[in-house]
């Protein structure tokens, strides 16, 4: 396990300080006054503390290596995602160690307990839909190691975060099935409680009331990410009272199964109802109608996020930044009307 013996936590009980004052005066950080750094040493020292990173007088060799943990390798995003990151990497002389946690929160969990701290210098990590329970990385942070989330953040904790514009990005989702023809809009999304879900929703709804678009909750259906669930959800939207016109999936893999289960069902993609998804996954130029999708930046998420990583790690002291990156519309065949069903 992770943690076998005096912890920074046991060390700011006894001095009645905080965490990170006692994770600071162990970089040698210069906010922290000399005399209780020399206390947190005298007690760190006392209790047998075996520190995990380089810090002035604490010091072991630098690994060299970075820990990233992502839900999946199995698709386009973070794939890509990956090789921004390797890039960084690989030219500041970094190996990556990947941890996939098949988007399980049970998983995640367990990764995160069991990393070997003496073999990382810092930490990528992208969280479970699933999660909801963040103590775990909490953890890894208190006990000093640098941590950068990106895409699905933990946005509780105090640490920089790399993501794309999700509420821009919907909104410009929704725009473009209204400005379409489409007035009757359901959003397929995923679990409640994520940062992305939560952002891409509110765009969602934004775009609805600045065109004065009806919302419906039976519209709204959160779920997964697979195209599975896509498919399910679709089915749900075709079997309710009021059937809409037009769908934003909250990514392409849900797009690509609601255009299935429609045209399972004899409907015409586009000319019946629209889809439009948010990744530009390289299938949504291969299905048929090809789909529209706001395309997100993923090798400059990973080659920001890997850069602020290496930030933290080579600076005793370096402020936490938020980033987000732009995203850009991609319209394709899935949002096209005949000029006789927009007219009417």
């Amino acid at each position: 396990m992770r943690k076998r013996y005096t912890t920074i936590k046991d060390i700011a009980r006894v001095l009645g300080i905080s965490v990170a004052t006692v994770s600071r005066a162990l970089r040698d950080s210069y906010d922290v006054r000399p005399e209780t750094r020399k206390k947190v040493l005298d007690v760190a020292t006392e209790l047998n503390y075996k520190p995990n990173f380089n810090a002035t007088g604490l010091v072991r060799q630098s690994t060299h290596n970075i820990g990233v943990i992502i839900p999946t390798i199995t698709n386009y995003y973070f794939s890509t995602v990956i090789t921004g990151i390797q890039e960084v990497a690989q030219r500041n002389d970094f190996n990556i160690i990947l941890y996939i946690t098949n988007d399980s929160p049970e998983n995640e969990i367990r990764i995160v307990k069991n990393l070997s701290l003496s073999s990382l210098d810092g930490l990528l990590a992208c969280v479970s839909s699933q999660t909801n329970f963040y103590t775990h990385f909490q953890d890894l942070i208190d006990d000093g190691l640098p941590v950068v989330f990106f895409d699905r953040v933990v946005p509780t904790i105090h640490t920089s975060k790399v993501m794309q514009d999700d509420f821009n990005g919907a909104f410009m989702a929704v725009e473009t099935l209204i400005k379409s023809g489409y007035n009757k809009i359901a959003h397929i999304t995923g679990p409640k409680g994520l940062q992305l879900t939560d952002n891409r929703l509110l765009g969602y709804y934004a775009a609805l009331d600045q065109y004065g678009i009806a919302s419906y909750p039976e519209w709204v259906i959160h779920s997964g990410f697979s195209q599975k669930d896509g498919e399910e959800d679709a089915l749900k939207l075709l079997g309710g009272e009021r059937v809409p016109d037009a769908i934003f999936a909250v990514n392409d893999r849900k797009a690509v199964g609601a255009i299935l289960a429609l045209k399972r069902n004899a409907i015409k993609v586009g000319e019946e109802i629209g889809v439009i998804g948010f990744t530009n996954d390289p299938i949504s130029e291969i299905v048929s109608p090809t789909l529209s999708t706001i395309a997100e930046p993923a090798y400059e998420i990973g080659l920001k996020s890997c850069e602020l990583l290496l930030k933290h790690i080579r600076k005793s002291h370096f402020e936490a930044q938020e980033v987000i990156l732009e995203s850009r519309l991609i319209q394709r065949e899935s949002t096209i009307r005949s000029i006789s069903r927009q007219s009417s």
